[in-house]
């Protein structure tokens, strides 16, 4: 009854990437009329239901002659659900760093399952995966969540690491929880992936689904993460302060620190944003400091030209240049490259009375990861919850929820575990932001082959395949 990817070939150019269902496992398994057929708010939808066969498709630029490569399953209400309201026990997890938007998707899974199909019985779980085996839950209801959308952080409590598999899919089977909502970042859904498995190898009719969450806007196939705009939004605000700092005094150096330990999305947008910046760096565009070409010399060639500077840089940037000291979470504890920049512009510039510089060095890290999320992200997390809640109603399991190219899809697992999003320094965006700074780009001809190279190679189509359903 083990897990394995499901593909299916519809013709020579079209393969869908199917999710698990219920059904895969339970063939004999009831389904039941979707209670949104009598729900007095769906009642002006034309269409109430989407369609088994609609799909999302993953690139919306085709060449003539060419496949149409790889599409996935649309997300929303089906006509019919694999589960009766009283018998739901859904459970709502929230892992590893904060970010803007978990509350917004928190409330909004408790208030879909309640309003839109008259389930009563969510349990959230507290402090993260290890929640699980610590007994710590808390009853949710439209009541207690009514307002948490206003906060920041996570009502539920979070936390890295303490995934033990057995012990978490035991918790699940005792409490006879029958639908999971796991809300975390690319560590986490890494574990959501092993805990579906174990939960198909032990035979039980529990729907897993994953919901996006990390800053960093890491995670591939989707478009983005919750928290991702509002992360953007408040790092132009600290942007601006730095730009403000330096240009009120002479030879003024803003340094900014921001998140992205391994993509640089955050410091890129931000950057566009503001407008302000005059060198951003990122983890994917390694640089150097000494020499012809260097940071240092650019430098000292735009303070010469403007008498200030603003410089962005993602906390995984210069990782070559930098120490690390074990690991956390999977993650290298890496050495803080903001202060570390800092220093080494200051010693460059001490040396020999090169120049006279004043040095501000702003880190809003976790103010950033702290504030409530803006409009634009409480749209986007209300349309993750519900389609979330839609697809485990609907007998979807093993996936994570998003947009692909605007349209909400089910991905997944191994879709999602299989590589990191991360900007493409060979692609238009990143010239837009070198185009925008003016700054080097610290590549070699070399570097420039290599990444076109890399690049290719993670655009090939999944080898496995399966025929689905």
């Amino acid at each position: 009854m083990g897990s394995v990817p499901k593909t299916e070939t519809w013709n020579v150019s079209y393969v869908l990437e199917d999710v698990p269902h219920l059904t895969d496992y339970f063939p004999k398994l009831p389904s039941y009329p979707n209670p949104l057929q009598d729900n007095h708010a769906y009642s002006v939808v034309r269409q109430y239901f989407i369609e088994d066969d609609d799909t999302v498709i993953q690139n919306v630029v085709v060449h003539k002659g060419t496949s149409q490569g790889t599409q996935f399953r649309r997300a929303g209400p089906r006509q019919r659900v694999c589960f009766e309201p009283e018998d739901v026990r859904a459970c709502i997890v929230t892992c590893g760093g904060l970010c803007p938007g978990i509350n917004t998707v928190i409330r909004e899974i408790v208030c879909g399952l309640h309003h839109m199909y008259g389930v009563q019985n969510v349990q959230g779980i507290i402090g993260g995966y290890r929640g699980f085996y610590s007994r710590n839950t808390t009853l949710l209801t439209p009541k207690s969540v009514n307002d948490i959308h206003q906060r920041g952080g996570t009502i539920l409590g979070t936390s890295r690491g303490g995934h033990d598999t057995k012990k978490i899919v035991d918790s699940i089977q005792d409490r006879k929880i029958n639908q999971v909502y796991i809300i975390g970042g690319h560590g986490t859904q890494t574990g959501s992936a092993v805990i579906f498995e174990e939960i198909v190898r032990r035979g039980l009719k529990v729907a897993v689904a994953g919901i996006p969450k990390t800053i960093d806007n890491d995670i591939p196939v989707i478009d983005k993460s919750i928290g991702f705009d509002t992360a953007v939004e408040e790092a132009e605000r600290a942007i601006n302060a730095a730009h403000v700092e330096a240009t009120s005094i002479e030879n003024g150096i803003g340094l900014v620190k921001l998140m992205g330990r391994y993509s640089g999305y955050i410091a890129m947008h931000a950057t566009l944003a503001s407008r302000d910046v005059d060198c951003c760096l990122i983890p994917e565009s390694p640089f150097y400091l000494d020499g012809p070409g260097g940071l240092f010399e650019y430098i000292e060639k735009r303070l010469k030209e403007h008498g200030h500077m603003v410089i962005v840089v993602a906390e995984g940037a210069g990782d070559e240049l930098l120490q690390h000291s074990g690991t956390e979470s999977g993650n290298k504890i890496q050495q803080d490259v903001g202060l570390w920049l800092s220093q080494q512009i200051k010693d460059h510039f001490a040396k020999k009375n090169r120049m006279t510089i004043n040095l501000k060095y702003i880190d809003p890290m976790y103010m950033i990861r702290a504030i409530p999320s803006n409009a634009s992200d409480n749209v986007y997390c209300t349309l993750l919850a519900q389609s979330a809640v839609h697809g485990a109603m609907a007998g979807y399991t093993g996936f994570i929820v998003g947009p692909v190219n605007g349209r909400h899809a089910y991905i997944p697992f191994e879709r999602i575990n299989e590589t990191q999003h991360k900007v493409v320094i060979t692609d238009r965006m990143w010239a837009r932001l070198l185009s925008s700074t003016n700054q080097p780009s610290f590549m070699t001809t070399t570097d420039d082959d290599n990444d076109i190279a890399a690049t290719k190679k993670t655009m090939h189509l999944p080898e496995k395949v399966l025929v689905g359903r």
